[in-house]
């Protein structure tokens, strides 16, 4: 083998290694014991069809979101986007999958604690105001301030002024981020009784996923009817012009994804960046140089 052939083969193996990510994220939504099936092993024509058509979808998003960040960064674009919904409604799953080929030092993610005492007492919307983009950046909010329509309002963790303040002012709020130049889209996952209470039953039956639940998680699924009505109060108040709430139907996991990040491109009037072509130094060979050997007591061990 040359050596031209044997860097080509090098540079398709590290290629098919950054496709295994995405086939570790689909292993990922499966129980371990069907990974091989999760791989095409014993699908039907049809399953491994739509698979390859999931995927084939996927890669081609990201190359926009690729340029959708290029874009941003080059004309100083702000935006921000919040993801809410219940529990186990596939946020997390569609962030993962925005945010898997892009710079981090442009798009970010925010998935803020519970607030601390300190937090509690400063204005409602300080603790999120901190993580706002500057210039040439895209921040994406896992659950954002309207913990205090849902969660906060259905396990009491806020007073009804309180309550009744935050609908006086995330609409002011929000149009100000909108006037200083912040592009705000909002995103709700949407799925049903049945679908969530399967997909709690996974995670309580995955080693890997139980973390996922907390009590809070537990508690939510027993008052499903008043996460309800707190959604719909939500959506009828807080559904402004300059900031609408888009609702993404999420029962289907993978259609969810595609879906949501189709629309959010969609939301841009956003070109490719033309790059200059790159050129590879010739590195520098002195020869003086003498590198030095590893000391074998701090080299990893080769298990695998």
């Amino acid at each position: 083998m040359t050596d031209h052939e044997d860097l080509v083969r090098r540079i398709e193996r590290d290629l098919m290694d950054s496709y295994d990510e995405e086939l570790e994220l689909e292993i990922e939504d499966r129980h371990p014991d069907l990974a091989t099936h999760a791989l095409g092993a014993g699908d039907t024509e049809a399953e491994k069809s739509q698979r390859i058509a999931y995927f084939r979808e996927l890669f081609r998003l990201q190359a926009e979101l690729v340029k959708l960040q290029d874009w941003v960064a080059a004309s100083k674009q702000k935006v921000v986007i919040l993801f809410e919904g219940r529990d186990a409604a596939g946020k997390g799953g569609v962030i993962k999958r925005i945010t898997q080929r892009l710079n981090p030092r442009v798009c970010r993610v925010v998935a803020l604690p519970a607030p601390n005492d300190r937090e509690r007492t400063q204005w409602y919307f300080q603790r999120y105001a901190t993580h706002l983009p500057a210039a040439g950046e895209m921040v994406l909010f896992d659950r954002s301030w309207y913990n205090r329509a849902g969660v906060e309002r259905v396990m009491g963790f806020c007073s009804d002024d309180e309550y009744e303040e935050f609908f006086r002012s995330v609409p002011e709020f929000e149009r100000m981020l909108v006037r200083s130049g912040i592009k705000v889209l909002k995103y709700w996952f949407s799925i049903t009784d049945d679908e969530q209470h399967l997909r709690f039953l996974g995670r309580i039956h995955d080693p890997l996923k139980q973390w996922k639940l907390s009590p809070m998680d537990l508690e939510s699924r027993r008052r499903w009817e008043d996460y309800t009505r707190a959604k719909e109060t939500m959506l009828e108040r807080t559904h402004i012009p300059e900031a609408p709430w888009w609702v993404v139907p999420a029962d289907d996991k993978k259609k969810a994804r595609l879906n949501c990040i189709h629309h959010l491109l969609s939301q841009f009037e956003y070109a490719e960046i033309q790059r200059p072509e790159v050129q590879l130094p010739a590195r520098v060979r002195n020869p003086d140089y003498l590198r030095h050997p590893v000391p074998a007591d701090i080299i990893v061990p080769a298990v695998y």
